[in-house]
């Protein structure tokens, strides 16, 4: 009988008083395909970080992607993307793959087709700072292909990516298994590649396999308390037309991202924006929360007040509230869960003030509401990721703002999160808050949605109301 693959015998972690794997053992033989799932929190990261610290052979792919520029520095901060000077000190994507490949002698020739494949070919010039977390993502998986390894384990790889690019992802991992490579995956996904024939969960500090109909796809369902008070009042309206865009246009260099967008949101009004990885959708927020600089090129009113004409950043952004991929990648690690709550009164990451007896007693009350009173002087990044989501809406909507954006807000939920996160929102938003919400999926969306509005390549695809049928991106 062969060795087998993996071989982890009473394996235990602790992160300071709390146990997280106890005596843990997991045996995986030649032509098993694993799937890891079950609720957020019970170390199924931790588990595969081990397993790749234990097993020569084994490559990791984290949740996020980690990079550095030019220096070897990796302390990026959120708006960083949008700078000309930020863009010139990180590597471009070819440069990255190629010294990838370099220094592990891989074959160039398969690398094109792996690109083609994952639709990220058109964007070898574009610098890594600049890319969307759909595209780093893609990346990422590029590389973790073209390496080929023994073992791949994949944590949370379809964060991000569009129904497409999960279909071509599935297939290429399914190549990959043929090719005789073994696969973990970290995931409370439905779709996965028709491989995975063995499923497990953590339960207790231990590995437990389970059957195919009987993995659990996450937490069990949560009781919504009443909405604190002082954010059912409605927001303090500034213009009955929230957002007024008249052939917008946005262009790095030769490339154009945006192409004569039209589009006007009403105070009040809760939007859906879709589209493929790469068709625009975080260029077209960013002019909207304030960090794009082209957005005093273009005819374009947010408040009622014409970009350009004396507003500063940070009056925009007090209207505001976002959540996003990229603005958790750069949070301020070392702030605790109230620290990080009530820095949304100051759109700051991080806390550096006194907020005063007012708004300490909203933030308390707020954390009961999120169920998050126990953590209050945790650090936030310790928490599991249903958790952390969960701060950064409080932080969001802690100052009851007049517009709310949140972009994915549910990348990397499993299912019962994401059910009770989206019934926060429903409950958040009928003061009349005005709502623009980015995600793929109909099945994971908020109810109050009204409107959507999809992007394709950069241009206007349409525009309709809810109430009609949605087809899915594909």
């Amino acid at each position: 009988m062969t060795d087998p693959v993996v071989n982890i015998t009473n394996l235990n972690l602790r992160y300071g008083q709390k146990a997280v794997l106890r005596g843990l053992d997991w045996v995986i033989q030649a032509g098993e395909h694993w799937l890891l799932c079950g609720p957020s929190g019970t170390g199924k990261t931790s588990l595969a970080k081990a397993i790749a610290a234990r097993t020569p052979e084994a490559h990791y792919v984290a949740n996020w992607y980690q990079f550095t520029d030019l220096e070897g520095q990796s302390n990026f901060y959120y708006q960083q993307r949008y700078n000309s000077q930020a863009t010139a000190t990180t590597a471009s994507v070819s440069k990255e793959l190629r010294n990838y490949g370099q220094k592990h002698q891989l074959d160039f020739e398969r690398l094109d087709a792996l690109l083609e494949a994952m639709g990220f070919s058109a964007l070898q010039d574009s610098a890594l700072i600049e890319l969307s977390s759909g595209e780093h993502k893609k990346l990422q998986l590029v590389k973790a292909l073209w390496l080929k390894p023994a073992v791949l384990i994949l944590d949370q790889p379809y964060n991000g990516l569009d129904i497409h690019s999960r279909q071509n992802l599935n297939a290429l991992l399914e190549s990959l298994s043929e090719s005789g490579s073994t696969l973990i995956l970290i995931s409370n996904d439905l779709e996965i590649p028709s491989c995975i024939n063995r499923y497990a969960e953590i339960r207790d500090g231990k590995l437990i396999e389970v059957g195919a109909q009987e993995r659990s796809m996450g937490d069990h369902e949560q009781h919504i308390n009443a909405v604190p008070e002082f954010l059912r009042e409605a927001p303090a309206p500034v213009s009955p037309v929230v957002i007024s865009m008249k052939n917008v246009n946005i262009s790095y260099g030769e490339k154009q991202v945006l192409k004569n967008i039209n589009w006007e949101v009403t105070a009040g009004e809760k939007w859906l924006l879709q589209g493929h990885n790469g068709s625009g959708k975080s260029t077209l927020l960013s002019l909207i929360t304030g960090d794009h600089p082209q957005a005093y090129a273009n005819d374009f009113h947010l408040f009622g007040h014409k970009r350009g004409t004396g507003e500063s950043i940070w009056e925009i952004k007090e209207r505001i509230g976002m959540i996003s991929p990229e603005l958790h990648w750069y949070f301020d690690p070392s702030a605790t869960v109230w620290q990080s709550v009530v820095s949304g009164f100051y759109d700051s990451s991080g806390l550096y003030c006194d907020p005063g007896y007012t708004r300490t007693e909203q933030a308390n009350e707020l954390l009961g509401y999120f169920g998050l009173s126990e953590y209050r002087n945790v650090l936030m990044n310790t928490l599991p990721l249903g958790k952390q989501r969960l701060a950064l809406l409080a932080r969001t909507i802690i100052k009851n703002p007049q517009l709310l954006i949140l972009d994915e807000p549910c990348q990397g939920l499993d299912q019962a999160q994401t059910r009770y996160f989206n019934q926060l929102v429903d409950e958040l938003c009928q003061n009349g808050t005005t709502l623009i919400y980015v995600g793929h999926f109909e099945s994971q969306l908020p109810a109050c949605l009204e409107k959507r509005i999809l992007l394709e390549n950069g241009a206007l695809k349409s525009i309709e109301d809810m109430a009609e049928k949605i087809e899915l991106i594909n």
